[in-house]
């Protein structure tokens, strides 16, 4: 009835699994217990678990990564602990097999569950706002990415909670992977997890698409569209590229190991090189996807608080659209030691250097911006200027390892954990901070508390440095990583500087939790950013802090690049009496339904509970087709508007606009 799930999948017996599965449960039933207390089950569910407005849904996805931060940070000083208090003969505090479902998860949830749902959060809360968009094109579809990617980190926590997580590190390689070597169901939580989240990404990637390419205002052609929306759009087509090749590769991992097929094994002719090539395949543009939107976010920030127009728009865009390209030409850097040919070594190390070229395009176009501007050091600011410096030492760590001689020696070691969170920690991280500090007005309707802010900025980048410095020296020393113990005397002392690092580094979250805690006790004080109360009547996109329940009444008219800035100073009126009625979609639940039954579906094929799995899966399938039957206008904005969306975009064309 239960297939493999019995009580002794229940984690008794470690104490440290049980404190944090029950400092979980006591924040859920507290979280639960007050929603009951104050009546808000029937506001919750029809103002935000149900709703497809864009901005609710960014909102979302803004709490749900900024909780799998702090889980995945958790796991991130509970391994700079074990490896800080394990010296000579004392193993720590962690057992081995512990200690590696930690760093598995720590890197699973930091990129799946912490990174995106930020980035897709701020592309949601901001991208229709910028392109002139009532909404994006797919809004139910958009609801439903939400959920999926939330059934997916609900996977991986209860992994703590019943059985156990994978133990194979963030990717997976096979033959660790495999039946054989991995029996429990820590590989099929790591599956099932990514199965879910990344199709409910792959949806995401085709909403942006489709609203970047045809929900643009009127006027707004490419080359007028923001950095961010261009930035945007290239990651999402990047998504929708890579993200089915993940599904594929994580497909046929599945079938090794539940119907005993040989695709990732050295028997009847499979190959764990296959695996290799296919998931970095993925991972790779990975990367890119991560950091595309955040150069889009430092784009923003850069020209408003330096008082000046960006410099050089044109080779922005294009070079944002050559690292799209090239991001997909150079996974195989990723194992030059595992036996390639010298010409596929060189190929492939010639395109991690070429790479190079348009990212320093993109931080000489930053700094010529910056140069004889009147540079404002405000908190989004610190955070540029912070990723500017981190992430070109980084860049040039990686331009280091492209070089396959050089990649020998450092391949496998701490210098590669340094690298890849010097670009991480420096570029995204740090573009995130910027992001949510520099639009938290139009997301939140208030500005975040700059004091502590700035607290926080300063904690986050000397912790980095004092954190992550001395994993640069172990792994030049030869320290390899994914180890809970080292025997040598000499590096203890660095891996205490670097557990300093990581408690530094969160004090600045708690500054970051304080700062979230106190802005919301200010916003009353703060009700001066929100403008005029909404009256349907702004024709253009400076629109009261929050926005809206829809953005605009009256889609605006796009005659420049800087079209807000141009019509300040031609004088354009910002008010307009006329009033246009329109249509929005109603809110739904088959997102939330949907999810949910995919969870469980999740759930009753990682324990081999095969009735659950398949009604959850008729459950899936009969939700779609259920609301497959309602009318079209609650998926999308209509034909009808996208007709007129046409008709004043040839209007424009045509000069009588």
């Amino acid at each position: 009835m239960l297939g493999k799930l019995t009580l002794s999948a229940i984690p008794y017996s470690n104490p440290i699994i049980m404190f944090g599965v029950g400092l979980m449960v006591l924040v859920a039933l507290s979280v639960l217990g007050a929603i009951t207390y104050f009546h808000k089950w029937k506001y919750l569910w029809r103002e935000w678990l149900t709703s497809v407005d864009h901005k609710k849904i960014g909102i979302m996805y803004l709490i749900l990564a900024g909780l799998m931060l702090l889980r995945g940070f958790a796991d991130a000083i509970m391994m700079r602990t074990q490896q800080a208090l394990s010296y000579g003969s004392s193993m720590g505090y962690l057992p081995p097999g512990h200690f590696d479902q930690i760093f598995t998860a720590h890197g699973t949830i930091m990129i799946f569950f912490m990174a995106m749902p930020f980035i897709i959060g701020l592309m949601n809360c901001m991208l229709p706002l910028q392109i002139g968009a009532r909404d994006v094109a797919f809004p139910l579809m958009n609801n439903l990415s939400f959920w999926l990617t939330a059934a997916g980190a609900m996977l991986v926590n209860v992994a703590l909670a019943i059985g156990n997580f994978s133990r194979t590190g963030w990717l997976a390689y096979p033959p660790l992977s495999e039946l054989h070597y991995s029996p429990g169901v820590g590989v099929d939580y790591y599956i099932w997890a990514l199965q879910i989240s990344g199709i409910g990404t792959t949806l995401t990637g085709v909403n942006f698409i489709t609203t970047i390419l045809k929900m643009r205002a009127p006027g707004m052609k490419l080359m007028r569209m923001p950095v961010f929306a261009w930035a945007s759009l290239i990651a999402n087509v990047l998504i929708v590229a890579a993200f089915p090749i993940l599904t594929v590769t994580l497909g046929l991992l599945a079938m090794d190991r539940y119907v005993g097929t040989h695709f990732f094994t050295n028997a009847l002719g499979g190959d764990p090189m296959m695996y290799v090539n296919l998931i970095w395949i993925w991972g790779h543009p990975e990367v890119y996807i991560l950091i595309l939107p955040l150069f889009g976010v430092y784009s923003e920030i850069v020209p408003v608080f330096s008082g000046k127009r960006l410099f050089g728009y044109t080779s922005m865009v294009y070079a944002t659209v050559a690292i799209g390209l090239l991001s997909l030409l150079v996974w195989l850097h990723h194992f030059f030691t595992m036996g390639n040919s010298p010409g596929v070594n060189a190929f492939f190390g010639i395109t991690t250097m070429i790479i190079a070229i348009p990212t320093g395009v993109k931080i000489f176009n930053w700094m010529l911006t910056m140069y004889r501007g009147r540079i404002r050091f405000e908190t989004p600011m610190l955070w540029t200027i912070a990723f500017l410096i981190t992430f070109t030492i980084g860049g040039m760590s990686g331009v280091l390892m492209s070089v396959p001689p050089a990649d020998f020696v450092l391949h496998n070691s701490l210098f590669l954990v340094a690298h890849f969170h010097n670009v991480i920690i420096g570029g995204v991280v740090f573009g995130i901070f910027a992001g949510l500090s520099y639009w938290a007005p139009k997301i939140f309707g208030f500005k975040l508390n700059d004091t502590l802010g700035r607290a926080a900025f300063w904690c986050w980048v000397i912790g980095f440095y004092v954190a992550f410095m001395p994993l640069y020296v172990l792994g030049f020393m030869g320290a390899t990583r994914r180890m809970d113990h080292y025997n040598v005397p000499a590096w203890h002392p660095l891996f205490i500087i670097a557990w300093v690092g990581a408690m530094i580094i969160f004090t600045g979250i708690i500054l970051q939790i304080a700062q979230v805690v106190v802005s919301i006790r200010q916003r009353e004080q703060n009700r001066d950013l929100t403008g005029d109360p909404w009256n349907g009547r702004t024709l253009e996109w400076a629109l009261p802090s929050p926005a809206p329940a829809y953005n605009f009444a009256r889609i605006p008219i796009v005659r420049d690049r800087d079209a807000f800035w141009e019509m300040k100073q031609r004088g354009v009126a910002l008010k307009s009496s006329t009033f246009v009625p329109i249509h929005m979609p109603r809110n739904k639940a088959a997102g939330f339904i949907i999810g949910g039954f995919a969870f469980l579906f999740a759930f009753g094929m990682i324990w081999h509970i095969w009735w659950l799995a398949a009604v959850c899966l008729a459950g899936v399938l009969g939700t779609l087709i259920r609301h497959a039957f309602d009318d079209d206008r609650d998926y999308y904005l209509g034909a009808e508007e996208v007709r007129r969306m046409e008709d004043l975009h040839g209007r424009v064309q045509a000069g009588s606009v």
